[in-house]
Order: C-alpha cells, then sequence, then structure tokens
C-alpha cells in the first residue's frame, strides 16, 4: 500500500479487508496481524471496506440455509458487494457514481474512513420463488443488522454518510420515497453535522449469480456504504484481545525474530486507540 500510495499518490485507493470476528478465529496471532495491518495501511489507503467472517457465516446459515459454509460460498457473498460497487465502471445506469465520489461523500475527515457494508436482498433459491422485493424493501433491509457484512450493532451509534447503491429495476422516484421514509425512522440517527447523509447511486444491470449457487437471481438490489461511529465497537473489541495478549507479551517473539520491533507493537496500539477516540468524537453533538 506504501509503494502504492507513492507511485500514484492522486489515485483513489479502496480497500476491501476481513476483520476479525468477535467470536470465530481463523489465527490465534489475529490481533497483532489486525492492529498491525490497520497501523500501517491507516494513512495510504483512502476507504476501508470492512467486512467479517462471523457476519458472513451468520448470513450464510440463517439467510441462505447453508450449515457449513465454504470459501467459495462466503467469496460470492462479498463478491455480490464488491461487484456493487464497481458495477459503474462496467454498466451504464441513469445515475451512476464514480469511484472517486465515494471517498468524497463517505469520508469527512482522512482518518474516519472505515465504512461498513450491507447488501439486499439476500435470499436463498428455494426461497426466491415466495418472495418479491420492492424497493422500500431493500433499502429498509440494508439498515438491519441480519444484512451487514460485520458484526457492529449500528443502533448504538450514528450515521455520518449512507451510499445507497441499487442495481437492476429501479427508478429515482422509489429510491426517494424509500430514503423518506428511513429518515423518519428513530432507529437511523445521523450526526447533526452532517443532516443531509445520502448518497445514491442507480446502476442499470441487475446483479449476476453464479448458476447452482446458493444465492437467488433477483430483479433489483442494493449494496450499502454507511460510515458510522457503531463502528467503534469493533476497534474496542480488537484493541481488548491485542492488550490481553500484548501484557504478557505472547507471540511477541516470532515477530521480533523476523525483524520487527516491540516498539512498533505499542505505536500500533497507540494509533488504534487514537482511532477510537476519533470515533467517539465526531459522532458527539455541538
Amino acid at each position: 500500500m506504501e509503494q502504492l500510495s507513492m507511485q500514484y499518490g492522486r489515485k483513489t485507493k479502496l480497500e476491501f479487508s476481513v476483520y476479525p470476528a468477535p467470536r470465530i478465529s481463523t489465527a490465534v496471532v489475529e490481533p497483532y496481524n489486525s492492529i498491525l495491518t490497520t497501523h500501517f495501511t491507516l494513512e495510504h489507503s483512502d476507504c476501508t471496506f470492512m467486512v467479517d467472517n462471523e457476519a458472513l457465516y451468520d448470513i450464510c446459515h440463517h439467510k441462505l440455509g447453508v450449515e457449513r459454509p465454504s470459501y467459495t460460498v462466503i467469496n460470492r457473498l462479498i463478491s455480490q458487494a464488491v461487484s456493487s460497487i464497481t458495477a459503474s465502471l462496467r454498466f451504464e445506469g441513469p445515475l451512476n457514481v464514480d469511484l472517486n465520489e465515494f471517498q468524497t461523500n463517505l469520508v469527512p475527515y482522512p482518518r474516519i474512513h472505515f465504512p461498513m457494508t450491507a447488501f439486499a436482498p439476500i435470499i436463498s433459491v428455494d426461497n426466491a420463488y415466495h418472495q418479491d422485493f420492492s424497493v422500500s424493501d431493500i433499502t429498509t433491509a440494508c439498515f438491519e443488522f441480519s444484512n451487514q457484512l460485520v458484526k457492529c450493532d449500528p443502533r448504538l451509534g450514528k450515521y455520518m454518510a449512507c451510499c445507497l447503491l441499487y442495481r437492476g429495476d429501479v427508478i429515482p422516484k422509489d429510491v426517494n420515497a424509500a430514503i423518506a421514509t428511513m429518515k423518519s425512522r428513530d432507529s437511523v440517527q445521523f450526526v447533526d453535522w452532517c443532516p443531509t447523509g445520502f448518497k445514491v447511486g442507480i446502476n442499470s444491470q441487475p446483479p449476476t449469480m453464479m448458476p447452482g449457487g446458493e444465492l437467488a437471481k433477483v430483479q433489483r438490489a442494493a449494496c450499502m456504504l454507511s460510515n458510522t461511529t457503531a463502528v467503534v465497537e469493533a476497534w474496542a473489541r480488537l484493541d481488548h484481545k491485542f492488550d490481553l495478549m500484548y501484557a504478557k507479551k505472547a507471540f511477541l517473539h516470532w515477530y521480533l525474530r523476523e525483524g520487527m520491533e516491540e516498539e512498533e507493537f505499542s505505536e500500533a496500539r497507540e494509533n488504534l486507540a487514537a482511532l477510537e477516540k476519533d470515533y467517539e468524537e465526531v459522532g458527539q453533538s455541538f
């Protein structure tokens, strides 16, 4: 990332990061790796979209009926979100969103660049024939905890900005009505210094599903990227796990043996503590 930042300084650098989940872990040293990675890429990434494995497993289990999801199933789910974000590069639409606009509309301050990702509808092939989703339905679903690709409760924070990317059979009139409905809900709270809050993209091309895959083909879909102070919950959780291990200097020798220094760990932890503080401050009222 540092090399890319140096060589392509004026280009927007978007990053998709799989962050540690609250309960599911793939490695013992995961807290170290995550905090070090965030620390070293914080200055070089313009916008980092967060997903975590536990949220993806829960979606596969509860919405798609897959008891033991493979990496193939999980990657297909993530690819739908990535495809929605990059659809404007490939297809025409009445209200296409340029990649540079993500950064402009989602990042109020350089360090506050970690939007949460949500996708709707997430429906299995078995249930596809029993349900039809309107623009209002998929918009509402994007704000639901069960459709988020990262385990953070948005009700515990305030939204700074939301980018709603629609695909397929969608008209602006329906989108405006759906957003007006969401704004009137008490559960959707915006910071008082950003009252408008919504950026909308509409692309005419409906999402394409893998033949024989778990996700059903739908006429319309929405991907929401939301910059919310609720993400501080993920940072606090990660910092706590890091502190437990670092207090005992557990597993540290493996990193020192590879040429790292202990000061790099304390620097990274301080940077993440500052990031936590940054998110708390932007959520405060005047």
